[in-house]
């Protein structure tokens, strides 16, 4: 079955070329989609869907989808091409080199992470972009979500983040849902190569408050930096600000509490809230 077109003349978009490939996949199997809703526990309107390309759909579904017409990988390799479309052009450049670097340095002054979010706290904070529909914010989330790969595997970067105190102190509504984020980010500083720290607000004022940052090193020892608001972002590349962001995250990440002691007060902050 022939991918659509996007555009008259234009190429198909990785959307529609994964929908497609899903129902080829199926039809060469010689499975109804009820019969792949039965055998895989999803409901078959929703199968539907993503067969049309009406909905993006998770990584889960495509793994699902992977074991049952034994191909191996190829339906969840499709899905993160496809993913890449939900986000906004000059994050796209960011993503590409986030997958390439080999060490990644990074500093959130107010939400968590991405890369450490769970999926409860992903979907809150995307909710409240007032995002079109609720398909959208599936998307969305499924997207944020599936970018947490880059963390494990053999070509996982070095990884040093500093969370402000300010992230650990705007939880969830849900306190169970914020107690299971804490854990995820006492499960990520275990990783190995992740170096977790906290700046508490005991270290005074900082050069970078008020904007999140990230700093990536290339293969060829290149360092490139991303520094984000809430409605944008800005990938920084020539050399002399690069340096400068450097210099302020040093002095940053130096004022933050070690490892250890960070691991503590997230374990604190985590018995606060449980109370």
């Amino acid at each position: 079955m022939p991918a659509r077109r996007s555009g008259h003349g234009s190429r198909p978009s990785a959307r529609l070329v994964l929908a497609a490939e899903a129902v080829r996949l199926r039809e060469r199997a010689g499975r109804s989609l009820g019969q792949v809703a039965a055998e895989t526990g999803y409901d078959s309107a929703y199968l539907r869907e993503l067969e049309s390309g009406e909905r993006l759909g998770t990584p889960a579904v495509f793994a699902a989808l992977d074991e049952l017409y034994a191909c191996a990988g190829h339906l969840g390799e499709l899905w993160e091409l496809a993913r890449d479309g939900v986000f906004r052009e000059r994050f796209k450049r960011f993503m590409e080199l986030e997958r390439l670097a080999t060490a990644r340095h990074e500093y959130a002054a107010a939400t968590v992470p991405g890369l450490f979010q769970t999926e409860e706290y992903a979907r809150e904070q995307l909710r409240t972009a007032r995002l079109g529909n609720a398909q959208e914010l599936e998307e969305q989330t499924s997207a944020r979500i599936g970018r947490q790969g880059v963390l494990v595997g053999d070509g996982a970067p070095r990884y040093r983040a500093v969370l402000d105190e300010a992230v650990l102190r705007r939880g969830l509504r849900d306190a169970a849902a914020w107690g299971r984020q804490l854990d995820r980010l006492l499960q990520v500083a275990l990783l190995p190569g992740v170096m977790l720290q906290v700046l508490p607000f005991s270290s005074g004022l900082q050069h970078l408050l008020g904007s999140s940052l990230t700093l990536l090193w290339m293969p060829d020892g290149a360092c490139v930096a991303y520094s984000e608001g809430c409605w944008s972002g800005e990938l920084v590349e020539e050399t002399e600000d690069v340096e400068r962001l450097r210099l302020s995250y040093d002095v940053l990440r130096d004022s933050a509490l070690s490892p250890e002691e960070s691991a503590e007060f997230i374990g604190h902050v985590k018995e606060g809230a449980a109370s």
